[in-house]
């Protein structure tokens, strides 16, 4: 019996989230088209699928008008000899330092978000799944109850206090447009709020854990925030979050247009995950500094993933240990 090909079309198919992504369904049979303007990643972690005659990746711009409508006609192509076409935006602009920067975060999460809904609602895409983040909660990331949920009010910084909140507006703003557009019936889909998901293919020392290992393999001593001392967090593998979205998707009664929280709750400080990945690099007892503050930075970010484990099964399965494990040992092979 012949596999049904999907068409899947990602964005930031480079990106932690995207290129897993790409990686699984390839193995399954499906065809891909992806791109990514490598802004905070590189080729390096399509490497192993990119001679794959069914991925079809192009080094573009979300923001790039001409080189959507490319991607639009390329899809046009290969639908034919596909059963389904299915959208996944996973650009964003994500590193913390970009977290300020106003014009940078509305053009590629807000403007490009909508425009990559529109080319997938014109396509006649039947799926949209929009990668939205956890950044959303602001200053009320977690509480006593199993964490914070998708239903709880939002409570945000404002302009003065903090510009980071320009990012978590954006994001939102993004998961009405998806509501919108399945209310409206034009499409299926829904927004997954992500919380810190890592990969072991990221070599760009701009979130934590990437930051620690790099500054451990270059010495004893780890430069941290003043945040640091206080900050908790959990940390999402990206073969979680990829799982994530495939769970939602094969899920026809998740695809409503509404949100979904997606982490673990396996929760460390920032401290204890600095001397965990000291220990797996056999360093003891690493020097740690603290310098520079964080505005608007809650001192917990704790998710309820109830609503996504109980609509599609899906629960996490790699713990921080193992996927400390795996950074590590790709640290050796470079």
């Amino acid at each position: 019996m012949t596999m049904s090909k999907n068409l899947y079309v990602i964005s930031g198919a480079t990106g932690m989230t995207g290129n897993e992504l790409a990686r699984q369904l390839l193995a399954k049979g499906h065809v891909v088209v992806g791109f990514d303007n490598f802004f905070a990643s590189s080729a390096d972690t399509i490497r192993d699928i990119a001679d794959n005659p069914d991925f079809h990746f192009a080094a573009y711009d979300l923001n790039d008008a001409g080189q959507m409508e490319q991607i639009a006609k390329l899809v046009k192509k290969l639908q034919p000899g596909c059963s389904r076409t299915l959208y996944i935006n996973c650009a964003a602009v994500v590193h913390t330092e970009h977290f300020y920067k106003v014009e940078e975060t509305f053009t590629t999460n807000v403007l490009g978000m909508r425009s990559f809904l529109g080319q997938a609602i014109a396509a006649g895409a039947d799926t949209y799944i929009n990668c939205s983040t956890s950044e959303v909660y602001s200053m009320q990331s977690w509480n006593e109850n199993g964490g914070v949920g998708e239903q709880d009010y939002l409570v945000l910084a404002t302009a003065e206090h903090s510009q980071r909140t320009s990012y978590a507006t954006g994001k939102l703003m993004t998961e009405f447009f998806m509501k919108d557009a399945v209310d409206r019936g034009l499409i299926r889909g829904c927004s997954i709020r992500f919380a810190n998901v890592y990969s072991r293919h990221e070599r760009f020392a701009k979130h934590i854990i990437p930051h620690i290992i790099d500054q451990l393999a270059a010495g004893r001593e780890v430069v941290l925030l003043e945040n640091s001392k206080t900050n908790k967090r959990t940390f999402l593998h990206n073969i979680d979050s990829c799982r994530a979205v495939l769970a939602l998707m094969d899920t026809e009664a998740a695809l409503d247009g509404s949100v979904y929280n997606v982490a673990t709750d396996e929760e460390v400080s920032i401290i204890e995950l600095t001397r965990m990945i000291a220990d797996r690099m056999g360093i003891a007892d690493p020097r740690i500094v603290f310098e520079g503050y964080r505005a608007s930075d809650p001192e917990r970010r704790l998710l309820n993933t109830e609503k996504i484990r109980a609509r599609t099964g899906w629960n996490p399965i790699i713990t921080l240990a193992d996927g400390l494990d795996m950074c590590i040992e790709e640290l050796h092979k470079a």
